[in-house]
């Protein structure tokens, strides 16, 4: 299979195949320190665009603390994306800058990069071979970032389930340094979309990992574009 042997059009497939105009879910994350101490907390997110150039609002539910606090992200395909997180408790918003990115996204083991969509055309492919992974066949890629897109890791490794095309497990380093682990489990057919009902984020350098749960999973519901703005970002729960 030609495809099988271009990196890029591995990825640029693994796309293709999660393309939903909206995308709406609840999801639990427990969150485990290193010292063993679990919390959670549960987050409702909406997506609405093609992949690469869609807007999403990530807005915690739960618990009482966090509640209402939310992260507005406009991606694009050619740059990073923007990013604005709104604090209901101090009353403002402010703009995630580039050099912000790599820290972690309010107690939980993703970094603001991660929450980001990671556009093929960003990223140089390199085939490395074919491992197995949970018992599927997979192809293991490396993906570098090119000049325009600004990044905390230098390449990542992307484990591709060869019949499905989707994400088994990527791998975000620092050179030679592992960074972050993310490893999709669970996937279900929903709506002609195969997607990971679990995920596992995890931060070798605080030792700590977030487990999340896909609640409520919905594809195709209609959305407004006036929904994924700063003033949106703003109404109270």
């Amino acid at each position: 299979c030609a495809l099988a042997q271009d990196p890029r059009q591995i990825d640029e497939e693994v796309q293709r195949r999660n393309r939903s105009q909206s995308q709406r879910y609840e999801g639990t994350l427990t969150v485990t320190s290193a010292k063993s101490r679990v919390t959670q907390k549960r987050w409702r997110y909406e997506r609405t665009g093609s992949f690469g150039d869609s807007k999403a609002v990530l807005r915690f539910l739960e618990p009482p603390e966090v509640k209402g606090v939310a992260l507005l992200v406009h991606n694009h395909k050619e740059r990073a994306s923007d990013q604005w997180m709104w604090t209901p408790e101090l009353q403002r918003d402010r703009r995630i800058a580039l050099q912000d990115r790599s820290t972690r996204f309010f107690g939980t083991d993703f970094s603001f990069e991660d929450l980001e969509e990671r556009d093929a055309g960003q990223f140089d492919y390199t085939l490395l071979g074919q491992e197995k992974l949970d018992g599927q066949m997979c192809w293991k890629l490396e993906a570098r970032p090119r000049q325009t897109k600004r990044s905390q890791y230098t390449h990542s490794y992307l484990w591709v389930r060869q019949d499905l095309y989707v994400y088994v497990m990527v791998e975000g380093y620092k050179n030679q340094e592992l960074l972050r682990r993310i490893a999709y489990r669970d996937y279900e057919n929903v709506k002609g979309l195969w997607t990971a009902r679990f995920l596992e984020v995890f931060d070798t350098k605080r030792q700590s990992r977030t487990t999340m749960k896909l609640e409520k999973l919905e594809y195709g519901l209609p959305m407004k574009d006036e929904d994924f703005t700063l003033q949106a970002l703003r109404r109270p729960l």
